[in-house]
């Protein structure tokens, strides 16, 4: 089973990855970009296959993004699942929050992140926050609006035998609101990636992000497409995972709805 479900989540990205490396290519010939400044996939495959310190310094930074956005998706979805159960619960919370949350989320992150590395810092806290907001607002709506998916008639029955709103919400909402959840894990999972570029961009100086920053004032353009494609890769990849435990989680759930 197992077998099949990466089968058919894999198999349409194959394609899909081609075609974009096929438009990459022909994009830097049609615009006639000269090798020296816009890398060919046979150039970065060389540059990373050239010497083990290539691969040393684009995958040690790999490294710690991926940590970054770890934490941010990690904090991100908890946030959103919590406030949105909340939401759920309490309707005075939503009618009170939900405003600030959708002011907080007009103003640009680039704009908030002197202002959160100042508050929290440059180090992990710091970037668990500025990732956590890539990831809160989207996961935010899509699981508020999975949660309020519910069966009326399921609900109006646990009701009726007695049960609360929590028993409504994990017997019924919860399972209901799984397809949201992994469609915001899905959406969120590049958001992560962002988010945690845009932090050593602008506050850790570490990572991918700042590599290319460094490799861009240095000229080194093979280490910058080469930073790129690798972070890019990765993000596909980490996609194509949450896919996989998606499909594997739904089943189990529909298993166990028909049982």
């Amino acid at each position: 089973m197992i077998g099949r479900t990466v089968l058919r989540v894999v198999g349409p990205l194959v394609p899909s990855v081609v075609v974009v490396v096929a438009a990459w290519w022909l994009a830097l010939e049609a615009f006639g970009i000269s090798p020296l400044v816009g890398k060919r996939p046979p150039q970065v495959w060389e540059y990373l296959a050239a010497s083990q310190e290539h691969r040393d310094a684009v995958f040690g930074a790999l490294g710690i993004t991926v940590r970054d956005a770890a934490i941010g998706f990690a904090s991100g979805m908890i946030a959103a699942s919590v406030v949105a159960v909340a939401f759920v619960l309490f309707r005075t919370v939503e009618q009170t929050f939900m405003p600030v949350a959708m002011l907080l989320r007009s103003v640009p992150l680039v704009v908030m992140t002197p202002l959160i590395t100042l508050v929290f810092g440059r180090d992990l806290v710091g970037v668990a926050v500025i990732g956590g907001i890539v990831v809160f607002f989207p996961a935010l709506v899509n699981i508020a609006f999975g949660l309020r998916s519910a069966s009326p008639q399921a609900t109006d029955l646990i009701l009726a035998y007695g049960g609360t709103r929590l028993t409504v919400l994990r017997k019924v909402a919860v399972p209901t609101a799984m397809p949201a959840v992994f469609a915001s894990a899905r959406i969120s999972v590049p958001a992560s990636i962002i988010g945690a570029l845009i932090a050593e961009w602008l506050a850790t100086g570490e990572g991918i992000g700042a590599e290319i920053l460094r490799a861009i004032g240095g000229f080194r353009y093979d280490e910058v497409w080469a930073d790129i494609v690798v972070v890019t890769g990765v993000s596909v990849l980490a996609y194509a995972v949450v896919g996989v435990v998606e499909s594997l989680v739904l089943a189990r759930f529909s298993d166990r709805r028909e049982a």
